[in-house]
């Protein structure tokens, strides 16, 4: 029989092994990401091979997850991410490689086939699970079962359609391939069925963000700065997003583009790595309670971005209009309205971070108001003993303390 020593010993040799497979894992990501694009250079398929790089901060934050809390499936759901990214990237370049002729390769249709439906189980699992399950490695309640059950089926309902559905490669230069896994069967049910479940895909995302916020409602200490960093980064990632997305609509830009537009396009999309960031912080507690000061700075400076930039544009247009007679079309407009911007930084960035914090930081900003109001009473009354109840209660206020008491020199003392 075992003893009491070994039994005890063996929760530290799986964890120990499961921390060492995390790390093996990574290599394996990583070794193939590098390959892949290695190939993707060669073969002149760059395109193919750069999701996989950009994804690196999942697999990288999951393994070091892993490895410091191997019993909870975050670092082991980001690790699976990397890994079907990196597929992502080997894959595409492997089938297009080989339908192209590039070099001579065995069955490059079913690899490309099995590629296209990987887009499924990435997200999937990014927009579903990894906010279900964040940060203790459990459901909120036994009552969001129903709904990651509904997850999982609609991950693996969609990507059976995809990759047995028949149809060919047409968006991907090859309109003469077809699928070699297609049921024929499935040609007439996939239009219907399938838009439906893409649209239920969203749903279940939509659900477990919910989870994430009601679980944030009841959440307190380390846990409510743990959702608050992700809820942080995922606001922010969205945002990125939709000004990426702005360019492209026609009511910006009913006619060309400009090159800062395309650069949002390429760029834009990272502002989803802020979420692994977050979550490795989160999990790892570092600098954990740093959120607030991160969010207060993000609300201030976005905001004063966004005011100045339209006051920006404004003003070139309106000064261009008054000085059109006098500079001749030169670029005094501009210039011009480059110095009244940058005069008026610092005096909307002090009324902007009032207004945050009057908002959202009702308590601090009451706390600054009573301090200074009570600053500005002693410049004018230097009579302590008559100011005792007035610096009580404002330390009271300010830093709410459980009990407060107060000796002047010379005079009488008093608690409260």
């Amino acid at each position: 029989m075992d003893g009491p020593q070994h039994r005890a010993a063996a929760p530290a040799r799986t964890a120990r092994r499961r921390a060492v497979a995390a790390w093996v894992i990574l290599g394996v990501v990583v070794t193939t990401v590098t390959a892949s694009l290695a190939a993707a250079a060669a073969f002149g398929e760059m395109s193919l091979a750069t999701f996989g790089l950009g994804m690196l901060p999942f697999p990288l934050v999951g393994a070091v997850v892993a490895a410091r809390r191997p019993a909870n499936p975050v670092g082991w759901i980001m690790l699976t991410i990397g890994v079907l990214t990196a597929l992502d990237g080997a894959l595409g370049v492997y089938g297009v490689a080989g339908l192209r002729g590039t070099v001579s390769l065995p069955a490059p249709a079913a690899v490309l086939t099995v590629r296209v439906s990987l887009w499924v189980p990435i997200f999937g699992l990014m927009g579903t699970f990894l906010l279900l399950l964040f940060p203790d490695g459990h459901l909120p309640s036994p009552r969001w079962r129903g709904l990651a059950w509904l997850s999982a089926a609609t991950m693996v309902a969609c990507w059976t359609m995809i990759v047995f559905t028949p149809g060919t490669f047409a968006d991907m230069g090859f309109p003469s391939v077809d699928n070699p896994f297609a049921l024929s069967a499935l040609g007439d049910v996939t239009p219907v069925v399938l838009p439906w479940l893409l649209a239920l895909l969203p749903v279940c995302i939509v659900g477990s963000a919910l989870s994430l916020a009601l679980r944030y409602r009841g959440a307190h200490g380390v846990q409510r700065l743990q959702l608050k960093w992700l809820a942080a980064a995922a606001c922010a990632a969205a945002a990125l997003y939709f000004v990426t997305m702005l360019p492209g609509t026609p009511f910006v830009f009913p006619t060309t583009e400009p090159a800062w537009a395309d650069v949002l396009d390429i760029w834009g999309p990272l502002g989803f790595l802020l979420i692994p960031l977050a979550i490795g912080i989160a999990m790892l507690r570092h600098r954990l309670y740093d959120i607030d000061v991160i969010i207060n700075r993000a609300l201030v400076y976005g905001v004063l971005t966004s005011a100045l930039t339209l006051a920006y544009a404004a003003l070139v247009t309106v000064l261009q209009q008054l000085l059109r007679p006098l500079s001749g079309g030169s670029d005094l407009a501009v210039a011009a309205s480059t110095l009244l911007v940058a005069a008026a930084f610092q005096p909307a960035r002090r009324r902007i971070q009032a207004l945050i914090d009057r908002v959202f930081y009702r308590r601090r900003f009451d706390a600054a108001r009573t301090l200074e109001t009570f600053g500005q009473r002693l410049r004018h009354d230097h009579d302590l003993p008559s100011l005792h109840d007035e610096i009580t209660s404002s330390v009271r206020l300010v830093m709410q303390p459980s009990h407060v008491s107060l000796w002047v020199p010379g005079g009488r003392a008093g608690e409260r």
